[in-house]
């Protein structure tokens, strides 16, 4: 064993004694040969516990122990030079800390290789800091949302509060919304908060389905029942006992089967088709509906005795267009949603793309809020999404307001939008042309190409 001589010059020593980083000597047999002051308070043990014992009482959990027979040395770094890992170590009273090592070997004179140099840097407090960090980005998230519901407005936030006080009780719940308003996640947010939460949650769209379909999905059929029932059949509210049903544009649903769910309540009974003898159930309902349920009464279309049974408890959702303190969340978790599920490196949306979304009324609401995304994602490469990237029809709904509101000054912003883009088409995007033709220098050019959001590639897009 070739020994290293430590010490003779007591400046240096008193320099390693001050580092931050603790280090450690230790020889080709992996024995400690030396170590500082900041190795002995990261690892508890005294100087005496660690000089001349093998490294590996500190248990180092990345120890890289060379098993290559024809090697001479016990550790990799002894044959790669250098090295530099995350690893835990564990401390003398058990504690384990997590660190950085940085390790070189120390050669002699001749270039004989004598042993290695290590240091190690404590990263519990970073490692704190990042945990505390991913702790806030959490709470910050699940604080504007609910039960995956995003929303922080004044409206969504009562809507929560009703979700959470229904949710507790037994009592049927009817949820009205404009289509794309979310009032499938309302239900689900219902069931997964109710004391029901393990038990089925069935869902029914009462639009998708055809008079005799739909009775058979809800209540099932015999074997026999009609031609092509080749077997028993189970229908959606069997399937839900103990749990909740969910009739989505309950509204839709034609009056014959109306008058079986108003039996169901108030007796708890179902008769599957082709069969007359009854099965109990025990389900809740949830219904959902865009449609004006007085208006459907008041013209038959609705029974009134079954609307009192299923809106005991009803939950208004409200549209985007009255909630818009709530865009830039949705944009923000829809740009995160479509970004992992695309690769893509598209993370913000531009001022001027912004405005527009902001003053849309979006009849579609949340569903039609992610179609744009999602087309956005489409035409943008990568970076910020810009006007360029929105649908047609946002931006002309957006041309005709200001036309309609801001008079001649827009309609001339509008003209003078309109000649550079025609400039621009038919010099094949040649700057310098399109200057030449609209009789403006070049940096005149480029000054309104920022101000309308105009990018110029191989082809030119508005």
């Amino acid at each position: 064993m070739t020994s290293i001589e430590i010490g003779g010059n007591q400046y240096w020593k008193t320099i390693i004694n001050t580092m931050a980083e603790a280090l450690m000597v230790v020889d080709t047999q992996g024995l400690i040969i030396s170590v500082n002051q900041s190795m002995l308070e990261l690892t508890g043990y005294s100087e005496m516990e660690l000089v001349g014992k093998a490294c590996g009482v500190l248990n180092c959990n990345n120890c890289l122990i060379n098993k290559e027979r024809k090697s001479k040395h016990f550790c990799v770094l002894f044959n790669d030079k250098r090295l530099k890992m995350k690893c835990t170590l564990q401390k003398k009273n058990g504690a384990f800390v997590t660190v950085l090592k940085s390790a070189t070997v120390l050669k002699n004179s001749d270039g004989d290789i004598i042993g290695g140099v290590e240091t190690l840097t404590d990263l519990s407090e970073l490692l704190a800091q990042r945990k505390i960090i991913s702790s806030l980005r959490r709470e910050l998230i699940e604080r504007d949302q609910f039960q995956s519901i995003i929303g922080k407005s004044a409206a969504m936030q009562r809507v929560f509060q009703l979700i959470t006080s229904v949710a507790q009780s037994e009592v049927p719940v009817i949820i009205y919304g404009e289509s794309g308003t979310g009032k499938e996640l309302v239900a689900n947010a219902i069931h997964n908060l109710s004391t029901r939460a393990q038990n089925p949650y069935v869902k029914v769209n009462c639009a998708a389905l055809n008079e005799s379909l739909l009775e058979t999905e809800l209540f099932g059929h015999v074997k026999g029942a009609f031609t092509g029932a080749v077997k028993t059949r189970v229908g959606r509210f069997e399937a839900a006992h103990k749990g909740d049903i969910f009739l989505d544009e309950i509204g839709d649903m034609p009056l014959s089967s109306q008058v079986k769910i108003l039996r169901v309540l108030e007796e708890k009974m179902i008769e599957k088709v082709g069969d007359n003898q009854p099965v109990a159930v025990d389900v809740r309902v949830i219904s959902a509906t865009n449609k004006n349920m007085a208006s459907l009464i008041r013209t038959g279309a609705f029974r009134e005795d079954l609307f009192y049974r299923i809106g005991v408890m009803p939950i208004q959702v409200p549209p985007l267009r009255e909630r818009k303190e709530d865009m830039s969340l949705l944009i923000n978790a829809f740009l995160n949603r479509i970004g992992l599920k695309t690769g893509k490196q598209v993370t913000t949306v531009s001022k001027s793309a912004l405005d527009i979304l902001y003053e849309y009324d979006w009849p579609g609401n949340i569903r039609e809020l992610i179609n744009v995304m999602e087309h956005a994602f489409i035409l943008c490469r990568e970076g910020e999404i810009a006007p360029e990237h929105l649908p047609d029809h946002l931006l002309q709904k957006r041309k005709k307001a200001i036309l309609a509101f801001s008079g001649p000054a827009a309609r001339d912003i509008d003209s003078e939008r309109q000649e550079l883009m025609a400039a621009i088409s038919s010099t094949g995007g040649n700057k310098a042309a399109a200057a030449k033709i609209m009789g403006i220098s070049r940096v005149a050019l480029y000054n309104r190409l920022k101000k309308y959001h105009v990018r110029i590639e191989k082809t030119v897009q508005e």
